[in-house]
């Protein structure tokens, strides 16, 4: 019996997240692909990748008007902004652009994701009510992400396509060049320790280091996306996905040093951001040495870890809903970090 295709728009396929998204896509056999960023990239397979700037609406439908196969929109597109304030209008000026451009076209369109997270709780503005739940009432704007469901809300009044958004904690994958890469951070930060001789210290804020936290897999986050975008049940819906496991850095610290054979000091707070201001020709040395790949630019995401390690309150939310609605994957928040790890030597971006 044959399989029906279908057709996924993924924006953001370069981030960590977009990336992960496009591989499971490809690896369930039914879908063809279209990654949407600003770079673009190599078209191989059913993935066909197109360069859009989605902050220009003229560009948005010259190269998306036409795309009338689409059946599914993956959301995961990601400006970054200086402030909270800044970050309203052109993120959620980006995905208008987008639904503009493709819902005339896609006369069968049947889901929009929307990728969100704990920011919609007012996680990134200092301790919150926790476990945080999909229907906490929200907080006090500016937040692009509610003003992207709201748009969502709205334009799907009265049409045969549904929504949902995803809510993952901090995400971790393999990528490079990603403004929000918090395994990269460690990872680049434990081999610049290693090889000043220093052992790895915990940088973050004092209460940072005992706060419970919980993370999100790449992996498991692309099969969340897929499997609320094609579950019936799950239209219109929010959900909270993470890995199902919590954990203190206390804890979780000295079990990353000792992947990097590196030991453990007293946490010193510190801003990496500043701390690594000077480190770009060592980086550029040990490129040299250990034949690493990507530049200092492509790994620097000091401003990220600076501040998910300034987190000094509890960072969770409940991850109920979606085990409700039928999806009940998890992934070991240990083994997730050492494989990454493994994955960032293989591909020679660390020694």
């Amino acid at each position: 019996m044959s399989t029906e295709r279908k057709v996924a728009l993924v924006a953001g396929a370069n981030g960590v997240i977009g990336r992960n998204l496009v591989d499971h896509l490809v690896s369930l056999g039914d879908w063809d692909v279209i990654g949407l960023s600003r770079r673009g990239g190599p078209s191989s397979g059913p993935v066909r990748h197109i360069a859009v700037d989605l902050l220009d609406p003229a560009d948005a439908r010259d190269k998306l008007g036409g795309r009338t196969d689409v059946t599914h929109v993956f959301y995961a597109a990601y400006q970054d902004k200086p402030t909270w304030a800044e970050l309203v209008a052109p993120n959620v000026g980006m995905l208008v652009n987008l639904v503009d451009a493709v819902e005339p076209a896609a006369r069968g369109l049947r889901h929009i994701s929307l990728m969100q997270g704990y920011k919609v709780y007012g996680a990134h503005l200092g301790p919150f009510k926790t476990p945080a739940r999909e229907d906490d009432p929200a907080h006090l704007p500016p937040e692009f992400n509610v003003d992207q469901q709201n748009f969502l809300e709205q334009r799907q009044l009265g049409k045969a396509w549904t929504w949902s958004a995803l809510r993952p904690s901090v995400v971790c994958g393999f990528a490079l060049g990603n403004p929000m890469n918090l395994a990269t951070v460690i990872a680049v930060y434990a081999s610049i320790s290693k090889e000043l001789g220093v052992p790895l210290r915990f940088p973050g804020k004092p209460g940072a280091y005992t706060s419970l936290l919980e993370m999100t897999d790449a992996g498991l986050l692309a099969k969340a996306t897929v499997w609320a975008a094609t579950d019936e049940r799950c239209g219109n819906q929010a959900f909270n996905i993470n890995n199902g496991d919590l954990f203190r850095w206390s804890e979780l610290w000295p079990e990353l040093a000792r992947w990097f054979d590196l030991e453990v000091a007293p946490p010193l707070p510190m801003s990496l951001e500043t701390a690594m201001a000077d480190k770009e020709p060592l980086w550029e040395s040990m490129r040299e040495r250990y034949g690493l790949e990507p530049s200092f630019a492509e790994v620097s995401s000091w401003r990220f870890g600076d501040f998910v390690f300034g987190w000094d309150y509890d960072v969770i939310a409940d991850g109920s809903k979606a085990r409700r609605f039928g999806f009940h994957e998890f992934v070991n928040t240990r083994e997730m970090f050492r494989s990454i790890f493994d994955e960032l030597r293989k591909h020679q971006v660390i020694p």
